[in-house]
């Protein structure tokens, strides 16, 4: 526990502080075989035997694909100001090239002009993790060639919806999809090679650029606004001199965090990045011009939070520790610099096993202006998983309620410190299939009735109702 905190009720946001919540498209759509969607590299993975807790898939998920009108008016009875959803590639462009699936773009198409009926801001990720399956086959994100596909898929998804989007995200937590799924193989596609894995966090940052230039291109509304998002982890020492854990500390910031922000928002890659992966790969891949495309001006930087990390240098005297907070998997997250030991923290813990620490939150927000003082910032997912259980006809979460009072203290603070901080959305929504833990972790300020599909708000979600109508921490 810090000397502060960060329970404190009262705490006034600007009025123009933007509150709503978040969602990604395979976890709640479900129907992932109508209307021409093609099938995603999440479907071939979550049905591959030992892959996610359970079995479970997100064939069904939510049916938000059927009940999109009851889930949009239970935001408008929420009263929340924006809505965070990702656009399924593979419902718009079945094998990942080639000419729009126009049923696929009428479903997005009638997401936003409800939302927009409603007085809900739509905020559209083109890509959360869901890759049409044709592309991996022809190579994935370690081929460059996606990154070309992601800009055409981009132009269409921004032809048709950006008369009416408010803000577009090219990326989410690029960081995943290149690591765990070509890394650690523990998300989609299950690949297991470091190099694989440098090579797409390349082609996913190429594919961020080229998509804003491809969405700038056609976009029509002339206030849209910009951005991408990205995971970010928060450091601690792992052994009682800090100097000890000073070099597992800058391999993992250089991995994990200025593998993005630096060629996105510096147009570089750091020294210490490639000199740390040399034995991995040459980074050749890297082509003349790409950095230049790369670092394209956005009007925020999406930030996602969950918790902190410890790390330190293994010694090699005990077996390596690796508490990363992510499932277990047979590669590694951390090419180039897999003697970095993951210590297990302090709780008090989420039941993902994350640690609960808003002051994290505060410091991310508080680094980030001061790295890059002209990129303005909102916080795009935030949120935990508890154990809910429906009692008589309510869900009483004082658990997540009391996360989410402390982490919007957090970033209250990081405002009142400088931050240009222009919003927060809660994650999530819904209840949904949570990648490899399938529907075993419950993130939602709504809960789901797996079996009926029924939706109850939580008192969480009362909670936030309550934030957004006062703009005041209840």
């Amino acid at each position: 526990m810090t000397a502060y905190d960060y329970r404190e009720s009262g705490l006034v946001f600007p009025p123009s502080f933007l509150i709503g919540s978040a969602t990604a498209s395979y976890q709640i759509e479900g129907a992932t075989q109508e209307d021409g969607r093609g099938p995603s590299i999440w479907d071939t993975f979550s049905r591959t035997p030992g892959k996610v807790v359970n079995g479970d898939t997100g064939d069904i998920a939510d049916d938000h694909y059927h009940r999109m009108d009851e889930d949009l008016d239970l935001m408008k009875r929420l009263g929340l100001e924006a809505y965070r959803f990702s656009i399924a590639w593979p419902r718009v462009q079945p094998t990942g090239s080639g000419a729009a699936n126009e049923k696929g773009l009428a479903f997005y198409s009638r997401l936003v002009d409800g939302l927009l009926e409603r007085g809900i801001r739509p905020i559209a990720t083109l890509y959360h993790w869901d890759l049409p399956q044709g592309l991996e086959d022809a190579g994935g994100w370690p081929a460059r060639d996606t990154a070309n596909r992601f800009a055409d898929y981009a132009a269409i998804a921004g032809a048709a919806l950006g008369d009416r989007v408010h803000t577009w995200t090219t990326l989410n937590e690029p960081w995943c999809s290149a690591y765990l799924g070509y890394g650690s193989g523990g998300h989609a596609p299950g690949r297991t090679n470091g190099a694989h894995a440098l090579a797409a966090v390349h082609h996913l940052n190429l594919a961020h650029g080229l998509g804003l230039q491809a969405l700038r291109s056609v976009v029509a509304k002339d206030d849209a606004e910009y951005s991408v998002t990205l995971n970010f982890h928060v450091l601690r020492p792992g052994t009682e001199d800090p100097a000890g854990s000073a070099d597992a500390m800058r391999r993992i910031d250089a991995l994990a965090n200025r593998a993005f922000t630096s060629p996105m928002l510096k147009g570089q890659y750091d020294y210490d990045l490639l000199a740390d992966t040399a034995g991995v790969t040459d980074w050749q891949f890297v082509q003349s011009g790409d950095l230049d495309v790369i670092k394209q001006p956005i009007d925020f930087l999406g930030v996602n939070y969950y918790s902190t990390a410890t790390v330190r240098t293994w010694d090699g005297a005990a077996p390596r520790q690796s508490a990363d907070g992510h499932k277990p998997s047979s590669g590694t997250a951390w090419p180039g610099s897999e003697q970095v030991e993951f210590l297990q923290q302090e709780g008090p813990y989420t039941a993902m096993g994350w640690n609960i620490a808003p002051e994290g939150l505060e410091e991310l927000l508080v680094h980030l202006s001061t790295e890059f003082p002209s990129t303005p910032l909102v916080i795009t997912e935030n949120g935990a998983a508890f154990d809910d259980e429906v009692v008589d006809g309510a869900v009483h979460d004082p658990k997540r309620v009391d996360y989410l009072s402390r982490h919007f203290v957090a970033a209250h603070r990081a405002i009142a410190r400088g931050v240009d901080l222009r919003g927060y959305m809660v994650w999530s929504l819904l209840d949904n299939f949570e990648w490899g833990y399938g529907f075993s972790k419950r993130f939602g300020i709504v809960h789901v009735d797996y079996d009926t599909l029924v939706r109850t708000p939580k008192d969480s979600a009362h909670w936030v109702t309550t934030l957004v109508r006062e703009k005041r921490i209840p």
